[in-house]
């Protein structure tokens, strides 16, 4: 069995850091708390220590940092494996070190959470599947959150730049908004055509009957004249707060809670899963330096290797 094998790893390991590196109790014991972690890790994947990959460190530091464990805990985990694994190399019970050239925890920056493809699917379809069709503005709200959350998901927004987008920066014909973000920078993000559609749908559907304010007799007075884009009934201003519970509300239907910042990284990371370059994808989400958008590069390396593995006649092969 697997915990068998990595059990009995364990022990010789502990037995050299006692024996030869003649090491603390207190320092054994947080060997054996760290290195056992990652056995029951490791276990979920159907993996003993012997064979750990890199990709498999990287991934169980990751998952420690989305677990928000201070970044001196996750150094010191790091720490663990490695002479772990070097004590493995001397011992010529592996011949490659799975923790050789992971970066220091501190040089790393925490992947936001992102929505599987299939989830995003069910959140974008969400607003119409609950929409009562028998009220007029329950439809025309339906349109507005809709098109909120392709626009999230299309241009990558933030909420404070999905919340004060104006009617002017929508470029619908040329397929295209521009996005006022941080600093008051302005990019220009392209819309596929579902945004697109689920937009035009909403302005001509959906707006103008948020747009009417009603009086307190009940009477409909003149449309609200307002730049905004995206409305609340009776034309007022659309608060974060309500794009945050809107999000929220339509991601239930995917089984989990999102918020519009985790439609933002989903856009980011099935771009890059997809095999867009860094500088696209920079350009997309206005990061002012290209290092903020390197968090994804991992995303990238992991796809360039599971095709190789799939695709490259001699990458499972092995030679004697």
């Amino acid at each position: 069995m697997a915990s068998d094998a990595n059990a009995l790893l364990l022990v010789g390991f502990l037995d050299y850091l006692r024996i030869e590196k003649g090491l603390a109790r207190l320092s054994i014991d947080a060997y054996t708390t760290d290195i056992a972690q990652f056995s029951g890790f490791l276990e979920k994947r159907k993996r003993l220590l012997l064979n750990a990959r890199r990709s498999d460190v990287r991934e169980f530091l990751q998952q420690l940092f989305s677990n928000r464990v201070d970044g001196r805990s996750v150094g010191r985990k790091l720490s663990a494996l490695r002479h772990l694994y070097r004590y493995l190399l001397l011992d010529k019970k592996i011949e490659h070190d799975p923790t050789l050239n992971i970066e220091s925890p501190r040089q790393w920056k925490v992947l936001p959470k992102s929505l599987a493809r299939d989830e995003v699917e069910a959140t974008l379809a969400a607003p119409h599947g609950a929409a009562r069709l028998d009220r007029e503005d329950a439809v025309a709200l339906a349109s507005r959150d809709g098109a909120m959350l392709e626009l999230l998901y299309a241009g990558a927004l933030r909420v404070s730049e999905l919340a004060t987008a104006t009617l002017e920066d929508l470029k619908l014909d040329a397929g295209y908004m521009l996005v006022r973000g941080k600093g008051d920078k302005e990019r220009i993000v392209p819309l596929g055509k579902p945004a697109q559609d689920s937009l035009s749908k909403y302005l001509t559907e959906g707006r103008p009957i948020l747009a009417h304010r009603v009086g307190k007799n009940g009477a409909i007075a003149m449309p609200a004249t307002t730049p905004y884009l995206f409305i609340a009934r009776g034309g007022h201003r659309l608060t974060r707060q309500r794009i945050w519970q809107v999000v929220g509300a339509a991601s239930a239907a995917s089984g989990r809670h999102a918020s519009p910042h985790m439609l933002r990284h989903s856009c980011a990371t099935h771009m890059v899963e997809n095999g867009a370059d860094l500088r696209t994808v920079q350009t997309i989400l206005g990061h002012a330096d290209i290092s903020t958008t390197q968090v994804y590069t991992h995303l990238a390396l992991d796809r360039l290797r599971s095709v190789y593995q799939k695709h490259h006649p001699r990458a499972r092969k092995t030679h004697r």
